[in-house]
């Protein structure tokens, strides 16, 4: 095993001739696809990853300064695929990772035949005509609960995220990977990603995108991904699904886990 595979937890499963990447966001790891795996090992080639930062992964191998643009994960994933000499893949990203893989095939196209977008957000801060979704002072008493008290602000926030409550599955699932997390690592990726703005690349894109979305989500309203939808530079389709929350791949894989195969496994006609 390389040093990216293994600082990254790559794991490989499945057989197949089709590969599908499955790229995780802020707060989570690899398993928080457990549900969506069972379904591909038999007809395609499944890589996992962890990104950097997760809890999963070595915290002393975690660099502030290069993780401080959301670049820093975008060449993971590329050296990710360099290492593991992947010609070609069906990339799927949650939220965080959903960008990465905007980023990463504009410079890379040939990398992805197409990416899955599932919770994706652009911006989440409001500005004064577009709604992400987010204030600033939502993210400052966000920061504030992080540096205060790290384990009372992971019970809150798990099902705010998930829209649930604390006795559901998928919250107590988030709410470990979450916790597992280092305090200043998770503040470091917070400040990243919440105050990231995408929005002036999405025209560059043109591998297909496949959006898909729940119908209420705290962190990516539906009107993200109709901007998605109407600034991106390739093919794209828009899939609102009658799920709640952010992780809904956790949440409610009995609805979510069907739509994404069948986005996996059909291509988008042509035009846009």
């Amino acid at each position: 095993m390389g040093i990216v595979e293994e600082a990254h937890n790559v794991r490989i499963v499945g057989t197949g001739n089709q590969i599908v990447v499955l790229g995780h966001g802020f707060g989570t790891d690899q398993s928080v696809w457990k549900h969506l795996v069972l379904h591909l090992v038999d007809d395609y080639r499944v890589i996992l990853y962890d990104n950097m930062g997760a809890g999963t992964t070595n915290p002393d191998y975690f660099d502030f300064e290069r993780y401080s643009t959301i670049q820093g994960f975008v060449f993971d994933l590329l050296s990710i695929l360099e290492e593991l000499q992947v010609p070609s893949c069906i990339f799927v990203g949650h939220s965080l990772s959903a960008m990465v893989g905007l980023l990463a095939s504009i410079s890379h196209p040939h990398l992805f035949t197409k990416l899955i977008l599932l919770s994706a957000s652009p911006r989440f801060l409001n500005d004064s005509e577009y709604f992400g979704g987010f204030q600033e002072e939502d993210l400052s008493q966000l920061y504030d609960g992080i540096r205060s008290n790290y384990k009372a602000w992971c019970s809150g926030f798990a099902p705010l995220v998930i829209g649930g409550d604390m006795d559901s599955v998928a919250v107590q699932e988030f709410g470990r990977t979450l916790f597992n997390m280092r305090p200043d690592i998770a503040l470091s990726l917070a400040q990243t990603i919440f105050e990231f703005d995408m929005r002036p690349i999405l025209g560059h894109v043109t591998v297909p995108c496949h959006i898909i979305q729940s119908t209420k989500d705290l962190a990516a309203p539906v009107v993200v991904a109709e901007f998605l939808q109407q600034n991106l530079g390739g093919k794209t389709i828009v899939e609102v699904m009658p799920t709640e929350g952010h992780l809904p791949q956790l949440s409610s894989p009995d609805i979510v886990i069907p739509v994404l195969l069948n986005h996996i496994r059909c291509d988008l006609a042509e035009g846009k």
